[in-house]
């Protein structure tokens, strides 16, 4: 039993990151209809960038993140409007092709330059906890879940308590019916793609703190993604949320009780038992995902 509360706790905490990852990926989907393949190199590229702030100017990976996610929001930007809005609307197929040629873009760029060695970003409370009775808890997990809480809060009220939240929100449900009303889709649509990035940014800068990562990295988060998306349901951010938690909760369980080698095909029975038994996911629809 303490084995299984001690993983449930590390679960927890790691599915809190994995949540604020899957956020951005759903947050596009809603807004363009686009399944953002890239999600997971992009996470990797931010983690390169916060090592590399790390270890040439000494800035905390925390701190860090200041940086990394404007860098990121804007990088998001231009990857919207150089490669997703020339293919206009209805385009889900070739969209697909084009940001996994996007995610190799970056995974070639990173290989060039960083080489294909694992990198790890050691600040000098990595390895510090906290200790709960006779549970562990990582000072670094327990700042990653806090930040990842923070950021997703703030997604949450941006997209219900400001106005460009309501022309998401409007773009999402009916693009049509927003542009008559005044909204420009294609705005929003590069904005909410440079949101989407800019959370992979934040998130990114947290995971070289819990995981080595090399340029190649980005192939098992993107699946773990997917994963987590079509089982909240594609579109919803409060799903993408519950989705994150339990599947950080089911890895951690699985790796601490059975084998750590069986803990990532988690993520592959949880996505073939959704498609089988409801393909919505969760929190989905079959029509349209709702933010």
């Amino acid at each position: 039993m303490h084995t299984f509360i001690q993983a449930t706790l590390l679960g927890i905490l790691t599915g809190g990151v994995y949540a604020l990852m899957a956020s951005g990926q759903t947050l596009v989907f809603g807004i363009m209809r686009v399944i953002n393949l890239a999600q997971g190199a992009l996470v990797v590229l931010s983690a390169y960038l916060s090592y590399t702030l790390f270890t040439w100017a000494g800035i905390d990976p925390f701190l860090g993140i200041l940086i990394v996610t404007p860098v990121m929001f804007a990088l998001g930007v231009v990857i919207q409007w150089v490669f997703l809005r020339p293919l206009g609307s209805g385009a889900g197929e070739l969209s697909l092709l084009v940001m996994f040629a996007v995610a190799l873009a970056v995974e070639g760029v990173l290989a060039s330059v960083y080489k294909t060695t694992f990198r790890s970003i050691n600040t000098g409370y990595r390895d510090a906890a906290w200790h709960l009775g006779d549970y562990r808890l990582p000072v670094t997990r327990m700042a990653a879940f806090g930040l990842s809480l923070v950021v997703l809060g703030g997604l949450w009220l941006l997209l219900h308590r400001t106005r460009f939240g309501a022309s998401v929100r409007a773009t999402v449900q009916n693009p049509t019916a927003a542009r008559l009303l005044g909204v420009n889709p294609e705005r929003v649509s590069a904005l909410g793609f440079g949101l989407g990035t800019a959370t992979a940014g934040a998130a990114g800068a947290v995971f070289g703190l819990v995981y080595p990562f090399n340029s190649g990295s980005h192939y098992d988060l993107i699946a773990r993604l997917l994963a987590i998306v079509v089982l909240g349901g594609l579109g919803s951010l409060g799903g993408a949320v519950v989705a994150g938690v339990l599947m950080g909760v089911a890895e951690a369980v699985v790796a601490a009780t059975w084998s750590p080698s069986w803990a990532g095909f988690t993520f592959f029975t949880a996505l073939l038992l959704v498609l089988l038994l409801r393909p919505q996911g969760l929190f989905g629809t079959r029509l349209r995902g709702t933010l």
